[in-house]
């Protein structure tokens, strides 16, 4: 399953067929097929002429009498609000939520609640959602289009899944480049660090328990990712610094 198929834009009672149609196809351009509509008007011949080559996801279209049935089966929803404010709940533009909604895809469905044209999302509507998300506008004319809030919000998704995904396949590639620590290499460096710590006086003298302690929290820490050779061996340089630090003194 690819991770759009769990994104579920939601449109709540719109009032313009056309902006259905429009909406559908923002849809269908950045790879989105899932479209749930609230208390929708007749979709007429304007909005399967708005939606050109999208005709399908309107036909598909889920149709819901009010907004809670529309999201009940959703793992999260989010909504999308104009407005800030106390009572417009905890408000995120789409530009930092993008990572987190696309994070969010690959775990459940996630509805993206948008709101109708001329009063968006009620408060009890806001109430419902996770939190919400807010494209930055001009203050002269703050209100998008209902389609374009689609097609941006769409876009920005798409933009940051694919740069989610560069980031990872690089990080891959530098993995593959230097090379993992071995399990062998990771106990004798654990081996380091515990002396180190003990010549800086982190660890009492004796304290079985919290050195214990302390070294397994430290492996379950760097065994959650493992770690490169570079970093492997700057560690083990910070260790040597330091004994050598201890034996100065020492003398």
């Amino acid at each position: 399953m690819k991770w759009t198929d769990n994104i579920i834009f939601v449109l709540v009672e719109p009032r313009e067929p056309g902006n259905i149609g429009a909406a559908a196809r923002a849809m269908k351009n950045m790879g989105f097929h899932r479209l749930r509509l609230v208390n929708p008007p007749d979709l007429n011949d304007e909005a399967r002429w708005l939606a050109h080559n999208a005709i399908d996801l309107l036909t598909s279209a889920e149709i819901f009498p009010d907004f809670r049935s529309s999201v009940a089966d959703v793992n999260v929803v989010i909504g999308t609000t104009r407005r800030t404010g106390k009572k417009r709940g905890h408000i995120i533009t789409l530009e930092h939520a993008g990572p987190k909604i696309a994070e969010l895809s690959l775990q459940g469905n996630v509805a993206i609640v948008f709101g109708r044209e001329d009063r968006g999302l009620y408060n009890d509507e806001v109430n419902e959602c996770g939190f919400m998300i807010n494209i930055p506008s001009s203050i002269k004319q703050p209100s998008l289009n209902l389609a374009q809030a689609v097609l941006i919000t769409a876009y920005e998704l798409v933009r940051t899944r694919r740069t989610l995904n560069r980031q990872k396949s690089r990080a891959a590639a530098n993995t593959s480049m230097f090379g993992m620590a071995t399990h062998e290499e990771l106990n004798f460096l654990y081996e380091r660090i515990s002396m180190s710590l003990r010549a800086l006086g982190y660890i009492p003298r004796g304290d079985r328990d919290l050195e214990n302690k302390i070294m397994n929290n430290l492996k379950h820490f760097i065994g959650r990712a493992g770690i490169a050779d570079w970093e492997l061996n700057m560690l083990h340089g910070i260790c040597t610094q330091i004994e050598n630090d201890k034996a100065g003194k020492a003398d």
